[in-house]
């Protein structure tokens, strides 16, 4: 069957129409998106000209007085907050000075010359003060360290006394060393940890004399226990006499346990007849069946194995009173080796033969009891270690 000529021109006449809307749709959408474009260009503009606006007004507002007042007072905090932070670190220096010295009357005129600098806002001259202070008071220390003298009837003996008190020179590779030590079978004596509370206290905590904690619990000799915070620094404004370290009290409680769930400080566990030393607290739980524990540091010598050579902490690299607590066996030892850092103590201690031994506090809270001081008496203290006959 043939196809008519009108049959012919209706498909061609829909393809062009088709065609012409196709042109028409897309010169539409072109027409849009180039509105759109230029829309955005605008917008774009408009952003980085506000921009542009802020940055001006920013960059005004820097020239202005009211910025370099503000620059000048924050650099002038910063200033005041620095002299006062070096105040307090000289001064609680000087504070522990004066532990092992009366001989301070030039320190505390520096100091108070130091302080009248700070008055006046001389922050130059009142941080000069200081650092001279600091100097003099190390170069001081240095000097009594190398003064010190045993008492010449000091018995020589690298040997710890089988019970009771002893008075001797240990001669290590570092030198001769003056050891205070008390012995004590724990078949006969408990070791027991006394505090003055009895709950966590973070503020204003009460403390004790050793003497005190010595009669209160009956005991036969004691020594001070972990480190706290004076009440004479000024950085234990907020914190005066509070201790951080986990502890169990001869009353069966623990003390700071839930700030000590991780602690990795170094703790000793006295239960009967024996003594436990673990490297971290967080590896002891809360066990009340023992006579008492106290964590401190650094762990001195464990299983007769120096285990503390020196660190970065330049109060234990100095020459001081350093107290300990230490077993072999079955017997106990608490004492003190005067004019140390406590890399030597751990020599000396390991060189006694004590087969463990951890670290007590020191300096101007060193004291040890045995029918009297034997060192101290020391600040007031918010915990001791006592020896008590069963």
């Amino acid at each position: 069957m043939k196809l008519t000529k009108k049959r012919l021109i209706l498909p061609k006449i829909f393809i062009l129409f088709a065609a012409i809307v196709s042109t028409v749709v897309l010169g539409y959408f072109l027409s849009r998106a180039y509105s759109a474009y230029n829309e955005l260009q605008q917008n774009n503009a408009g952003a980085y000209r506000q921009l542009a606006k802020v940055a001006r007004e920013l960059d005004k507002l820097k020239r202005q007085d009211q910025y370099k007042i503000n620059q000048a007072l924050q650099r002038r905090v910063s200033k005041v907050e620095n002299t006062y932070d070096q105040a307090v670190k000289t001064y609680e220096k000087l504070l522990d000075f004066k532990s092992t010295s009366q001989e301070t009357a030039e320190f505390d005129a520096l100091f108070a010359q130091a302080l009248t600098f700070l008055s006046k806002q001389n922050y130059a001259s009142a941080e000069a003060t200081l650092k001279t202070l600091d100097v003099q008071i190390t170069a001081e220390t240095q000097k009594l360290a190398a003064s010190f003298q045993a008492p010449p009837n000091a018995p020589q003996s690298n040997t710890p006394p089988g019970s009771g008190y002893a008075s001797q020179l240990v001669k290590t590779d570092a030198g001769n060393f003056l050891v205070a030590i008390i012995a004590a079978d724990m078949n006969s004596t408990r070791v027991i940890v006394d505090s003055a509370s009895d709950s966590d206290c973070r503020n204003d905590c009460p403390v004790l004399s050793l003497a005190d904690y010595v009669s209160r619990s009956g005991a036969f000799a004691g020594i001070n226990g972990s480190y706290f915070c004076p009440a004479d620094y000024p950085s234990c404004a907020d914190k005066k006499n509070s201790f951080d370290t986990l502890l169990m009290n001869k009353n069966k409680k623990y003390l700071n346990s839930d700030n000590n769930v991780y602690s990795t400080v170094p703790a000793v566990i006295f239960q009967n007849g024996s003594m436990r030393f673990v490297g971290q607290t967080l590896e002891w739980g809360r066990d009340t069946g023992i006579d008492s524990m106290i964590a401190m540091q650094p762990l001195l010598v464990l299983n007769g194995n120096i285990v503390f050579g020196g660190d970065n902490e330049p109060k234990h690299a100095s020459k001081g009173s350093r107290s300990f607590v230490g077993s072999s066996g079955n017997i106990a030892y608490i004492g003190v080796v005067f004019n140390a850092t406590i890399a030597e103590a751990a020599k000396v201690i390991h060189t006694l033969g004590i087969q463990s031994a951890l670290n007590l506090d020191n300096g101007g809270s060193t004291a040890l009891w045995s029918n009297g001081y034997k060192a101290g008496p020391g600040r007031n203290i918010p915990n001791a270690i006592l020896f008590v006959s069963k």
